[in-house]
């Protein structure tokens, strides 16, 4: 059946706000010829959107060579502010933006292991409220949190995951008490590889896999264009991948002795000590990515050489099995050491996939680091806001049309 009046003008709204998001601001007359919509449709539109507070003219372009210059058009961007956490084990980082995703203001704050829980909560509420005050930001829209740990599929909301702070989950109902905002919140892990695929190393990729190597390991699946969670939301959790090379078995409520025991930080850290390596520590990623960086940037060294190398050989031992199980055809060797590895670390580890599978597969290292859980974040809080607000000047809705 034909859309009717209503539903087509929603349409026809969210297809001119998506164009002013991805091209910037557009006069009327690009607008009508990138919608392929009338002139009086577009003019109708443009008042519509202007009078909803989402459009504004932002300045005049020159190029007409008779009559008055053309308005340009740009969505507002101070219509909405957003915040975006990522919450580790030891710390939390939050940024804060407009509607468009420029950054206002950011801030980190580490968290120690004793700190209780209340307390815990209480410093990071706290750096949220500060940071949005420092950006001007009076009102919250949106919130997206990224934190280690599964998301329940039905509601939404971080699990009770053993090994992690309780404080994590504690945090998500503070800050909705708190924060007249919305609040969206999804593995980390799952975040990254949706700031790898819009921002960073998978950008062509509508199918591919995000190894995560940082402080610890996980996975994220991305299959025809969609992230896969699976029945439980643990799709990823290679950590407890059982693996040769290790001295025991992992349970169901720690992964030592799967995949996270050959490729976690700890782990790799003791790698290149039994190679003779040695490297200063950053404050902001794990040391391992530091020897890992070490290592790359001094190819004549035989020991780095042989860290590298055997660092490949057990990326690929979990690699080689989520690959012959999805064929994904391109890993990403996502987090602070996967980033720290580059090409030298992406290569040795296609090389043996290529000897160890009969599936092809890419393999590239992230771009992102460990700042992909931040900017997925970013871009979840972002997606929900515009899908909101978007919306507002019909009853179209539907994240399907943005």
């Amino acid at each position: 059946m034909p859309a009717s009046p209503s539903t087509a003008r929603a349409i026809n709204d969210r297809l001119a706000l998506r164009l002013l998001q991805q091209e910037g601001p557009l006069t009327a007359g690009q607008l009508k010829q990138l919608t392929g919509l009338s002139r009086p449709t577009v003019a109708d539109l443009v008042e519509r959107l202007t009078a909803a507070g989402l459009v504004s003219v932002v300045g005049e372009s020159g190029e007409q060579r008779r009559g008055p210059n053309a308005r340009v058009y740009g969505i507002v961007a101070d219509r909405a502010q957003l915040a975006a956490l990522d919450v580790r084990t030891e710390s939390v980082s939050v940024v804060v933006s407009d509607l468009l995703g420029a950054e206002l203001a950011r801030a980190s704050l580490p968290i120690a292991d004793d700190t209780g829980t209340g307390p815990a909560v209480e410093q990071a509420v706290t750096l949220v409220e500060r940071t949005a005050k420092e950006a001007g930001a009076e009102r919250l829209h949106t919130v997206g949190i990224g934190a280690p740990g599964l998301i329940d599929p039905a509601s939404g909301e971080l699990r009770d995951s053993s090994g992690l702070p309780a404080w994590h989950r504690r945090l998500v109902a503070a800050l909705q008490e708190r924060l007249p905002a919305r609040v969206l919140v999804e593995n980390e892990t799952n975040l990254a590889a949706l700031a790898e695929q819009r921002d960073g190393a998978a950008r062509d990729r509508d199918t591919f896999v995000l190894l995560w190597l940082g402080h610890g390991t996980g996975a994220a699946v991305v299959l025809d264009g969609a992230l896969r969670r699976g029945a439980s939301g643990g799709t990823g959790e290679i950590g407890f991948l059982p693996v040769p090379g290790t001295r025991t078995l992992p349970s169901a409520t720690d992964c030592e002795g799967g995949f996270h025991s050959l490729a976690g930080a700890a782990a790799v850290a003791a790698l290149a000590a039994e190679h003779g390596l040695a490297a200063e520590s950053a404050a902001h990623e794990p040391h391992a990515a530091a020897l890992v960086r070490a290592a790359v940037v001094a190819p004549g060294d035989l020991g780095a050489a042989r860290f590298l190398d055997t660092l490949a050989d057990r990326l690929a031992i979990g690699a080689a099995s989520v690959i012959a199980v999805l064929d994904p055809g391109c890993v990403v060797l996502g987090g602070e050491v996967g980033q720290a590895g580059g090409d030298a670390l992406a290569t040795r580890v296609e090389e043996r996939l290529r000897r160890m599978s009969p599936l092809p597969t890419e393999v590239r290292a992230s771009t992102l680091g460990g700042g992909a859980v931040l900017r997925g974040a970013l871009l979840t809080a972002r997606d929900g806001a515009q899908d909101e607000l978007f919306a507002a000047p019909g009853s179209a809705g539907g994240r399907d049309l943005l």
